[in-house]
């Protein structure tokens, strides 16, 4: 309880109870006048309730030389009644004959964090000053400085990503490294554009209904416990694999509204603190099977036909259809089994097992009752989209085109506005960090940086008088790694397949295992970061999993899939012949 106590002046100091309950204001009779009179212009009616978060104290001042109209304090102010101060850290008001002002907490800083906005550019002005390696052109070399100065904005988030990649690439611009056209060049890329449009696909499949009810579906099946569930996604995925050439269209098509529906739809959401109910061992789950799916088969990621093509015209040998799918088949399908349970064990969702979950869903799914107009018109864009991807080859239409087709039946039947596009802020970021990364590292690329990375590499492995196997083995890790610096798959394939493969056969790797095996590496190198390959900004981009967490967690996979990959790889690959 707080007394008031006036005389010529009202002084009110409160300080937060522990309770937190609503604190009652009386008059006490110590020199208090039955009325107060005052020009006030603004009147406070305190009367009303406030929540004022984390107050430290409150002070009211009322004062006056002479008063012309009489005001009732206990009526005017409403002092009488409950007034909730939740936890206010200061307000005060004075009240004075001309006017009562309000001072506001202090608004907390808006802008970058200073230390690792420090980091960033620190590390671009030191990489930036070091002499260049023979061989390396002074434009390439102030590129890999603004590159790296990237990353580690990127890693430590001064900014959020999409903001850190514009200073990147206006720091190429500015310092004369790259052209503007050539900076934003990427941005023409379809990649890029294929992730964001998948974004607002997202947005149709769960506004209309149809991610819910096709969620409630799974969940009526497979959701009595989460690893059940995590496996009958990762697994209708590769199912898809073959049939669909892009992991950009999968995942994000496809994929991504289906598993962000079955997390809301468990009550797991980003942003909120329930993240880690379900939502992020299934997104990190989805997308690292998605780099295991892609390596199984020729047409499941739009690069393989890349490096059979570099195969044939290297060692003059052709990977078919069959003979991709027989080699990777048996390191697969391990892969597809235990880093999902890996994952489970080092990762965990909080709810594992929910026995009442699939009577829930079925009673969901009753009163959703029959599907709306929206939810068929949504059904029928996907059946169009995803018949686009099959066949698209046949048709001449690439994925990014039938996308576009697809949204523009969803903008014209109303299902999705463009108002609603334009606020899917994720989109817009991960289009903008995601294409400036495609474009500072092909132009590292074009630059020479690579080549000259892959030559030197090759001089000193070859030097090292190894056998083979050891001799394959450190190329493996050099290739597979340094896709640290790529944010494109077909990218890395163009610039250092080729050398890697000839090496490797020079130095006794049979050739058309050497040529499998960076293959398969070309895919599951993607998992490794956010960036590295068209799954990993969608799957990113739902914020479920920490940046942090979501590279400590990608080399952990990493390591394991090259454990499987070489270890039980091998083996498979000895019993059929290839070595």
């Amino acid at each position: 309880m707080a007394s008031l106590a006036l005389t010529s002046s009202i002084n009110l100091h409160l300080r937060p109870t522990p309770s937190h309950k609503p604190l009652q204001f009386t008059q006490t009779s110590q020199n208090t006048p039955s009325s107060l009179s005052s020009s006030f212009k603004n009147p406070l009616n305190l009367g009303k309730r406030s929540n004022l978060e984390n107050p430290r104290s409150i002070i009211v001042r009322a004062s006056s030389s002479s008063f012309k109209n009489p005001i009732n304090l206990e009526k005017k102010w409403n002092l009488g009644k409950q007034w909730n101060l939740g936890k206010p850290r200061s307000v005060i008001v004075n009240a004075s004959t001309s006017s009562t002002a309000i001072v506001p907490p202090q608004q907390p800083w808006q802008g970058a964090a200073m230390k690792p906005l420090i980091a960033s550019i620190a590390t671009g002005i030191i990489i930036w000053f070091i002499p260049a390696p023979t061989g390396v052109t002074k434009n390439a070399w102030q590129l890999l400085a603004i590159f790296l100065a990237t990353i580690v904005g990127i890693i430590t988030q001064p900014l959020p990503l999409g903001a850190v990649a514009l200073m990147g690439l206006g720091a190429c611009v500015l310092t004369k490294t790259l052209t503007f056209a050539a900076a934003f060049s990427a941005f023409g890329d379809p990649i890029p554009w294929l992730i964001a449009l998948a974004f607002f696909f997202a947005r149709g499949f769960i506004k209309t209904g149809l991610g819910n009810r096709i969620a409630y579906q799974f969940v009526s099946l497979f959701g009595s416990s989460s690893l059940g569930l995590g496996y009958s996604l990762v697994f209708s995925e590769a199912l898809l694999a073959p049939a669909i050439p892009s992991v950009s269209a999968r995942a994000g098509g496809i994929f991504l509204p289906l598993v962000k529906s079955l997390c809301v739809a468990c009550g797991s959401n980003a942003g909120d603190g329930t993240e880690h109910k379900l939502g992020s061992w299934l997104m990190l789950t989805c997308f690292q099977t998605s780099v295991i799916s892609s390596s199984m088969f020729l047409t499941a990621m739009a690069a393989n036909p890349l490096s059979a093509n570099l195969t044939l015209s290297t060692i003059n040998q052709t990977i078919g259809w069959m003979d991709w799918a027989k080699a990777a088949i048996v390191p697969g399908l391990v892969s597809l089994i235990v880093v999902p349970l890996l994952l489970y064990v080092i990762y965990p969702p909080s709810v594992k097992s929910s026995p009442d979950a699939p009577r829930l869903a079925k009673e969901k799914l009753e009163k959703m009752g029959p599907m709306s107009k929206n939810e068929i018109i949504m059904a029928g864009t996907l059946l169009l989209t995803v018949g686009l991807w099959i066949f698209g080859s046949t048709l001449k239409v690439d994925a990014v085109t039938a996308a576009i087709l697809g949204l523009s039946v969803l903008l014209i039947t109303g299902v999705v506005t463009w108002k609603e596009c334009l606020g899917e802020a994720v989109a817009w970021d991960t289009l903008t960090w995601f294409a400036a990364l495609i474009a500072m590292a092909g132009y590292l690329n074009k630059y020479g940086l690579i080549s000259w990375f892959s030559e030197t590499v090759v001089k000193v492995v070859g030097g090292l008088g190894l056998s083979w196997q050891l001799s394959f083995g450190i190329l493996v890790l050099l290739y597979f790694y340094s896709h640290y610096f790529f944010a494109s798959g077909a990218a890395h394939i163009g610039a250092m397949f080729t050398a890697f493969l000839s090496v490797a056969s020079a130095l006794g790797t049979p050739p058309y295992l050497g040529a499998l095996v960076l293959s398969f590496l070309s895919n599951l190198m993607g998992g490794i970061t956010h960036y590295g390959i068209g799954s990993a900004p969608v799957f990113y981009g739902a914020n479920y999993v920490p940046l942090a967490k979501w590279w400590g967690y990608g080399f952990v996979c990493s390591v394991v899939n090259l454990i499987i990959w070489l270890g039980v790889g091998g083996i498979w690959w000895k019993a059929i012949g290839l070595w």
